[in-house]
């Protein structure tokens, strides 16, 4: 998969997870099959702020490239700046912009996947943000706000259309959050819609999962989240299915 001028050499991706995903995390699952990663999420107000915290979520592994850096927030010459800011400390190869987390804190400053409700602004927040990253720039994004209003297409292929170089969508609707079952169908849909990169999110537990997401949405990775937690050896067991190979997992 290339994103812009970065090449990934794995279908398999490790999604980021606030509180989660921290550097040791990711270099663990790095270690274990993961050939791409992303920060946690990073406010892009508390980098503009400089705040040191904030900072310290971007420091990246020297087993963890290419890998992203993603940034979250509402404000476009701030989410401009903030780009800027996380590609100098993390030295990431791609800066990921968060338009799907649907935590209340987030959401109820308009930011994260609050931004699906106002396809113009994220409109304007991507452009911006590729305009000032000195690499390559992504967007993860959900379904919709709700299952009446699932507008992931149109906001794909805004995101494009504004420099976008991949798209990674979680399969389900902000108000579904994480309850169980989610609609890859509207992936393909995605897939689609954009000649981009599409990067498959949402309930995968396992190579069973991974491959079923694959076949229906026809998306050229997978981004694995909470399959992940507790079981960092899922990126091998996928690896191993992905090329055929028998895999039992580690026992303690």
């Amino acid at each position: 998969m290339r994103i812009g001028n970065v090449e990934v050499a794995s279908r398999l991706a490790l999604a980021p997870m606030a509180g989660v995903t921290d550097m040791a995390f990711r270099q663990i699952c790095r270690e274990l099959g993961a050939g791409y990663s992303c920060t946690e999420l990073v406010s892009a107000k508390a980098l503009c702020y400089q705040d040191k915290k904030s900072r310290t979520l971007l420091k990246m592994a020297f087993n963890e490239h290419p890998a992203a850096a993603q940034i979250f927030g509402s404000d476009i010459t701030c989410m401009a700046e903030a780009a800027v800011i996380a590609a100098e400390v993390s030295g990431a190869e791609v800066i990921d912009i968060n338009m799907g987390c649907p935590v209340g804190k987030v959401v109820s400053n308009g930011d994260g996947s609050a931004l699906m409700k106002d396809p113009e602004k994220a409109a304007r927040i991507a452009e911006a943000v590729v305009k000032a990253s000195p690499v390559p720039v992504t967007v993860k994004i959900r379904l919709g706000w709700d299952k009446s209003s699932i507008n992931a297409p149109e906001v794909a292929k805004i995101a494009e259309q504004n420099g976008a170089a991949a798209i990674c969508v979680h399969a389900r609707t902000r108000s579904m959050m994480y309850t169980p079952g989610t609609m890859p169908e509207y992936i393909a849909e995605v897939k689609r819609a954009v000649s981009v990169p599409v990067i498959g999110n949402g309930d995968i537990f396992c190579f069973e999962d991974a491959r079923r997401m694959m076949r229906k949405t026809g998306c050229d990775s997978i981004a694995v989240a909470r399959g992940a937690l507790g079981n960092p050896f899922i990126f091998e067991e996928i690896k191993a299915g992905m090329a055929g190979t028998p895999y039992t997992l580690p026992t303690p």
